[in-house]
């Protein structure tokens, strides 16, 4: 998506409307957790001023991404507002570090849409039938869940005896001799 400012201010009258979908495959070379992400919908409004551009933008898409215990594709729907805005004036872009700068006549929304992907990706995702995963194990590592793994400390704990103690252990038991 990118437009010209010379464009954009035959659009002075009234708000421009947005709504088309934006094929963002760029963003997988930015992270390479993205497995695919299909065309986003981005729609919304922009006002034009005499200085900047000013847009109320929603996006809505989804992007695969891996299982963190299986490491399965995993669809990851997303919903994102924001309002952004974009300037040409060198006085507004110092003012304001939020805003956008407009480079060579044009404003390209492409790099503001990947960054707000790329801020949507969650540290974790877990497909379905990660929780059915009960033993896995491989060459130096396994997996258990945090039940399993305190169940085995206190078993361990219960298990170890000081062996300065170890003569006390048959104290109180008699010989019924």
């Amino acid at each position: 998506m990118k437009w010209s400012i010379h464009q954009l201010r035959k659009h002075r009258q009234g708000p421009l409307l947005l709504d088309e979908a934006v094929n963002l495959d760029s963003v997988k070379k930015r992270n390479e957790e993205i497995r695919d992400i299909k065309p986003v919908r981005v729609s919304g409004t922009c006002s034009i001023g005499e200085k900047k551009l000013t847009c109320q933008l929603r996006l809505e898409g989804s992007m695969t991404l891996p299982c963190a215990r299986t490491w399965e594709d995993v669809e990851y729907p997303f919903s994102i507002e924001s309002v952004e805005q974009f300037s040409w004036d060198e006085e507004t872009l110092q003012r304001d570090d939020e805003i956008h700068p407009a480079e060579a006549d044009m404003i390209d929304f492409t790099p503001v849409l990947e960054e707000l992907i790329l801020l949507e990706i969650p540290l974790q995702v877990f497909c379905e039938s990660a929780d059915e995963v009960q033993e896995m194990e491989g060459k130096g590592w396994s997996y258990t869940t945090d039940e399993e793994l305190e169940a085995m400390r206190l078993q361990e704990a219960e298990e170890k005896v000081d062996p300065r103690l170890a003569g006390l252990a048959n104290f109180f038991q008699t010989d019924k001799e």
